[in-house]
């Protein structure tokens, strides 16, 4: 870890990296920007797995007196992930063959043929007990009407996945056991959320002639406000239905999984302990004597003790983690590997050729129904998760170490 304070600089920048060699020139921008907001506590955080995002970096952790800001949680509220390990050997299972192809190949095959993929949805509504719950309460959200269908249209989203860097795997320990990860988070409804509030931001800022500048995309909302406890609101319900969604796949999953082994083989699937974390979202916590807005952006929560789920990219490796309560990090740590490349570069950088031969030399089977775009998802986009986990040790104590066997994206 390093420290950036200078002239540039109303705050320091800690960056868990070795030097600024290994940061893009727009995410040091964007975490100079945040190093001068006027309410920030103590520093601004940088993971090892940050780059560019919109206004603050992927990879950024703020505290804040008393103020919350949209862009600082981002589109995506509540996104995060969930494991589950279970008790079968992949020795025993990796061989099988069905009507569909190997066991991994059928289990893969279900789960598209069950879950909703990229911008598919179901026919019906769902069962959601958030929404349920957020019905019931409607005089908490009824002040922004224009947000209100949002939560009818939920019930035909909730347990679905996504794309983009969404993903349900099957994954193999380093016991040789089968687990299952899910990255999704809160669909439509967070970006929503997040797009809908930036906006009215925006608009107050204007009005207080606010020092912080338009163009950085950090406009804030008092937290005691009638527009910062709306937000709030909207916030919760957002990280609460990502939490359900998971929950709800993870389920549907583990269903296919235990019926398809059980039926091709004399094995009793029983699953372990489930982990389901969040890594976009704001949180008040007390760090350093005051209570603050700890805003997490592409970053994981990691109190002493506190187990989580760092991601690699599809074809590497990902793990399970314990904090080990880093207070300078407020308690942080990376969400993942993070990308070398974008979107788009990544395209024209690596041919779909190249990603599907190097899934199929892994013995990786891939469920993606269009795959025109997987190189935006290939390992080759991401940086070297092993390389991330050694620059943030100090946070973490890995616990599993997984390697994709199967993947299903949107």
């Amino acid at each position: 870890m390093f420290v950036i304070y200078n002239e540039n600089t109303k705050f320091p920048i800690k960056i868990w990296l070795e030097d600024e060699k290994q940061l893009e020139e727009s995410c040091l921008e964007q975490a100079y920007h945040l190093s001068q907001l006027p309410f920030l506590h103590k520093w601004v955080c940088l993971m090892p797995d940050t780059h560019t995002g919109k206004g603050m970096p992927i990879g950024g952790v703020i505290a804040a007196k008393d103020v919350i800001i949209p862009n600082a949680v981002g589109v995506d509220i509540g996104c995060g992930m969930d494991f589950i390990p279970t008790n079968i050997h992949m020795e025993d299972i990796r061989r099988i063959q069905t009507g569909n192809g190997t066991l991994i190949q059928a289990i893969v095959g279900n789960i598209m043929r069950t879950i909703p993929l990229n911008t598919e949805r179901y026919k019906t509504p769902q069962e959601s007990k958030v929404l349920d719950q957020a019905n019931q309460e409607l005089e908490k959200y009824e002040k922004d009407r224009e947000l209100l269908p949002l939560i009818e249209d939920g019930y035909f989203q909730v347990g679905s996945l996504g794309g983009g860097n969404h993903f349900i795997e099957l994954q193999e320990d380093e016991e040789g056991l089968l687990c299952i990860m899910i990255h999704s988070g809160s669909r439509h409804l967070g970006k929503a959320v997040c797009d809908y509030f930036h906006t009215k931001a925006r608009e107050l800022n204007r009005l207080w002639y606010s020092e912080v500048k338009d163009e950085h995309c950090l406009s804030f909302l008092p937290a005691a406000s009638a527009e910062g406890q709306q937000y709030i609101h909207w916030m919760n319900l957002a990280m609460d239905y990502a939490f359900e969604n998971r929950a709800c796949m993870l389920n549907k999953t583990c269903a296919i999984v235990k019926e398809l082994i059980e039926k091709h083989t004399d094995c009793t699937v029983e699953f372990g302990e489930e982990i389901n974390c969040h890594h976009n979202y704001a949180s008040l916590e007390h760090h350093y004597d005051a209570n603050v807005w700890v805003h997490r952006k592409g970053a994981t929560r990691v109190r002493q003790g506190e187990r989580a789920v760092i991601p690699g990219a599809m074809g590497s490796y990902s793990y399970v983690v314990e904090g080990t309560g880093c207070i300078e990090s407020f308690c942080t740590s990376s969400h993942g590997a993070g990308r070398n490349y974008s979107r788009k570069g990544a395209m024209q950088a690596f041919s779909t050729e190249k990603v599907i031969v190097d899934l199929k030399e892994q013995g990786i089977v891939l469920g993606k129904r269009k795959k025109n775009d997987v190189a935006e998802e290939c390992r080759f986009a991401y940086k070297d998760i092993d390389l991330v986990m050694a620059q943030q040790m100090e946070m973490v104590t890995p616990v599993r170490k997984l390697k994709t066997v199967g993947v299903v994206k949107g």
